[in-house]
């Protein structure tokens, strides 16, 4: 069998390590579903050295319906001596068993920055290009900061603002709110947080929006130009710069632990085989937008194509009598459907990326907004489109029903990319280019500004640790 991936070297420090398994048939292939029978791969990770008493939480592997498993631990401790990885099919090792990771193999709260930013991005074999970073900054060739703080706090600071201001130096974090929504600050102080303890970062000084809805709209060729405020989700008359979810960048961090729908728990979640799934279209979701209206009332319309229920009521209250409440249900759960509706919410619906790591088909509606790994995908190829108003909706879910092989085609395809793109490393990748991207603009130095605090590292104890900096970079995935 094969292994690989980043949880097999140590310079790679994430919340949640994770290698990929392949199982190879006796014969030399690749088997493209669980190997037959009872016996089991199992995985152990444990300290090199028995001196050394850490805790390291090990579930089974997830089994990814395809022939390959996907591995994952995450450590409590940092481990001095080093790791063995064990990697199991019945009693038999597999592949080049045990894989062993020379030390100090880092838990996540430990702040030892690699200081060489080039050797952190290469040892995660980071992209050298993103192409939505390329296009967020192609308005922007220099970064004027006097200009962003006179503008920033008069067009978006005020009352019911939702901004945060944010500079960096010397690898702290330093932060001031602006406006009185600005409760979602922990998931942009944990990421930035979780990033200067794994690599120096950069000095710069920025805005970071919380809110839903991208803020800046003024045109390129504009006069006064528009000012690259860092937002969550972008839109197509909008200037801002897009950096991955708080939904899937807090998932990630808070993985195996005090989350369940992750980036990785999701692939090992996805349902019966698709010829055992439910052939209709499903959807559930709060009515955040009008469009999931119309889904249950073409649901109501059209049990046999379609299964839509809105799971709460906030924006259109009164239309709960008429439409229903449909009970909650396991995210998990959705993949019994073979398609799925991805229909926007207040802005891009946050569950796409989600559901393109299942392998169902989604069939998704199109909308001005976009998230971060948007830009690599294609209609047709990655999944299906649908209108704005869902006029078609009907026709390509019976198009699915009648292509059957296609429809399972697109859905693989869109997995395989999402699988890809959306690796946790990938997330740190993208925000540190975002931070580099935005600092070689800045024309003049950063600064504590006025109401500025530290944004402090975990204090707990977990958070000791000796670094060894002098450790060689040299691996790569």
């Amino acid at each position: 069998s094969l292994v690989w991936g980043p949880g097999l070297q140590a310079a790679v420090v994430l919340p949640v390590r994770y290698f990929y398994l392949q199982a190879v048939s006796a014969q030399g292939q690749n088997l493209t579903r669980s190997p037959p029978g009872q016996t089991l791969f199992t995985v152990v990770v444990k300290p090199l050295s028995p001196k050394e008493v850490v805790r390291i939480h090990v579930p089974k592997p997830l089994d990814r319906n395809d022939g390959t498993f996907l591995v994952r631990y995450r450590m409590y401790d940092t481990v001095n001596k080093g790791l063995k990885i064990e990697v199991l099919y019945g009693d038999e090792h597999v592949a080049q068993s045990p894989y062993i990771l020379k030390g100090p193999v880092y838990h996540e709260y430990c702040v030892c920055p690699e200081e060489d930013p080039q050797a952190w991005q290469k040892t995660l074999s980071c992209p050298t290009e993103e192409p939505q970073i390329e296009e967020d900054f192609a308005p922007f060739p220099s970064i004027n900061l006097q200009q962003m703080l006179k503008e920033v706090p008069r067009r978006f600071g005020e009352e019911r603002g939702a901004v945060v201001h944010y500079t960096i130096l010397n690898n702290h974090i330093y932060r001031r709110s602006l406006g009185k929504y600005t409760d979602f600050k922990m998931f942009s102080d944990e990421i930035l947080l979780s990033l200067a303890r794994k690599v120096r970062l950069p000095d710069l000084e920025f805005y970071i929006n919380l809110g839903d809805w991208p803020l800046e709209h003024r045109k390129v060729n504009e006069s006064p130009s528009p000012i690259p405020i860092i937002s969550w989700c972008g839109s197509l008359d909008s200037r801002d710069v897009i950096l991955p979810t708080y939904d899937i960048t807090h998932s990630t961090l808070e993985a195996m632990r005090g989350v369940t729908n992750d980036l990785l728990s999701i692939q090992g979640n996805t349902g019966p085989a698709w010829i055992n799934k439910t052939e209709k279209a499903f959807f559930r979701g709060r009515d955040s937008r009008e469009e999931r209206l119309q889904l249950v009332q073409l649901s109501k319309e059209n049990p046999q194509l379609l299964d839509a229920g809105i799971t709460g009521y906030f924006f259109f209250q009164e239309k709960e009598e008429e439409l229903g409440k449909a009970k909650l249900m396991g995210f998990f759960d959705f993949f019994k459907y073979k398609y799925q509706v991805n229909v926007d919410g207040t802005v891009a619906a946050y569950r796409f990326p989600y559901l393109m790591l299942g392998d169902s088909l989604v069939l998704k509606q199109d909308s001005p907004y976009y998230e971060h790994f948007y830009a690599t995908l294609r209609p047709w190829k990655h999944y299906v489109p649908i209108k704005r108003n869902l006029s078609d909706l009907l026709e390509k879910v019976t198009w699915a029903k009648e292509n059957d092989e296609e429809a399972k085609k697109i859905a693989k395809e869109g997995q395989l990319t999402a699988r890809d793109l959306l690796q946790p490393h990938r997330l740190y990748c993208y925000y540190y280019r975002v931070l580099q991207q935005y600092a070689e603009r800045q024309s003049s130095k950063p600064e504590l500004r006025d109401g500025m605090e530290r944004v402090p590292q975990p204090g707990d104890s977990t958070s000791i640790c000796q670094c060894h900096r002098e450790r060689p970079l040299k691996e790569e995935l």
